[in-house]
């Protein structure tokens, strides 16, 4: 039964360097940064003033606007990246009428934080008016397993349908159990991802008071500095990053173009503390190994790995020690890169969107690069890729994502042959 093949049939995007896929691969290679000053709230009294916001969104291309009312940005945002991602699979916008039976497809979009914004105004309200001015969509509208749920209404999908929730690590392991579910048959086609809207007061207020953003204010276009000697912290974004996953014969009965294959999953704990990752990195050496176990490579097989590289101190330190003890000496000649210097941090999208750009990189032999990387750190030694994409076909890709609590997932992929 687990010897079912998954592959990948369709990829969406929603993000600030792009709202598509094609525009975001694009900005990506080319080293744009989709960073900027916040635009949706008054950041004067904020610490942190920069953002990566979504551009030019308009919701009435997916839904009417009434219906959109009903649903946190959150889940209009994925509703955006899964349409796209069901449009290059070649699949119907609703499997209730088609040959494709909904019974037999899943959903596992997730949300790191969820309807913040629809929680943070509603909060206010209640405060200042009382409990009976709630409104009767608070609950429906925050709650994470919302984007899941709306999907599968959208597109009468009747499979497994949940919410994975590990911080900056959700979209990750909602990818990485899709591909289980499809594997031990629970499923034949999975929409797997995340999604994340978390530019509000509370979001960039909470997260400056742990000191962990950046607060280069005055050039947010390299505020975003992974592996960088003199980065300050992340820089916060939003978007969507949406995958359709597919058992491999499935696929090829219905003649989709197969992107990708996904052939090995890590997940570990560090166990260890709520915000900093283990010392040496080792829970992310250890989900290294296991994705490396159940896919049967060895280190010298890996062409590209998206780092984690949030460009905060502890982080791309402890990932590149993370890195060395997986890979061994090797680690010095893979090609690694993170892409968030361009993107900044999705949080619980990041790692669907990621994982795009490990699939794009695998099938343009471009390796996109990690910008605004100037001053070299002793303690991030490895090849980063900096500033310019390069050239290079490769077989296999990695990507990394880690969340707080101590999350540690690992994706990797291999070109389809």
């Amino acid at each position: 039964m687990f010897d079912r093949r998954v592959v990948v049939t369709g990829t969406g995007v929603l993000s600030c360097i792009g709202n598509d896929k094609n525009t975001f691969w694009n900005a990506l290679i080319n080293g744009e940064c989709g960073i900027g000053p916040i635009t949706c709230l008054d950041v004067t009294n904020h610490k942190t003033k920069i953002a990566g916001e979504v551009k030019n969104f308009d919701i009435e291309k997916y839904m009417p606007r009434k219906e959109a009312k009903r649903s946190d940005k959150f889940c209009q945002y994925a509703v955006a990246a899964g349409d796209e991602a069901l449009a290059e699979a070649n699949l119907p916008k609703n499997f209730t009428d088609s040959d494709i039976n909904g019974e037999r497809v899943g959903v596992t979009v997730s949300s790191g934080i969820g309807g913040l914004e629809t929680t943070e105004k509603q909060a206010i309200l209640i405060d200042k008016r009382g409990p009976l001015k709630a409104s009767p969509l608070l609950i429906p509208k925050l709650i994470i397993d919302m984007a899941a749920g709306t999907l599968a209404m959208r597109y009468g999908a009747k499979g497994p349908n949940m919410a994975i929730v590990t911080a900056c690590g959700t979209a990750c392991h909602s990818i990485g159990e899709a591909f289980w579910m499809i594997k031990r048959d629970d499923a034949d086609l999975m929409l797997a991802g995340g999604t994340e809207s978390s530019i509000t007061n509370v979001g960039i207020g909470g997260f400056a008071a742990m000191k962990a953003m950046s607060t280069l204010n005055d050039d947010p276009q390299h505020a975003s500095r992974p592996f960088d000697k003199n980065r300050d912290g992340f820089v916060m974004a939003e978007g969507s990053g949406v995958l359709v996953l597919e058992e491999l014969e499935h696929a090829k009965k219905r003649g989709a173009e197969i992107l990708a294959e996904i052939v090995g999953y890590g997940a570990t704990a560090d166990a260890y503390h709520i915000t900093s990752p283990s010392p040496s990195g080792e829970g992310a050496s250890r989900a290294i190994r296991e994705a490396m176990r159940r896919a049967k490579i060895n280190p010298e097989q890996i062409g590209y790995i998206n780092a984690h590289g949030t460009s905060t101190p502890l982080n791309d330190k402890y990932e590149t020690m993370a890195i060395k003890g997986a890979l061994g000496a090797y680690a010095n000649d893979v090609a690694i890169s993170s892409t968030k210097g361009a993107t900044g941090h999705g949080l619980g999208a990041a790692g669907g969107l990621e994982t795009i750009a490990c699939i794009q990189a695998l099938r343009t032999g471009i390796i996109p690069p990690t910008i605004n990387y100037e001053t070299p750190d002793p303690e991030c030694d490895l090849n980063y890729t900096p500033n310019k994409a390069i050239e290079k076909d490769i077989e296999y890709a990695v990507n990394i994502n880690l969340g707080f609590g101590g999350h540690n997932g690992v994706l990797l992929l291999k070109k389809f042959k």
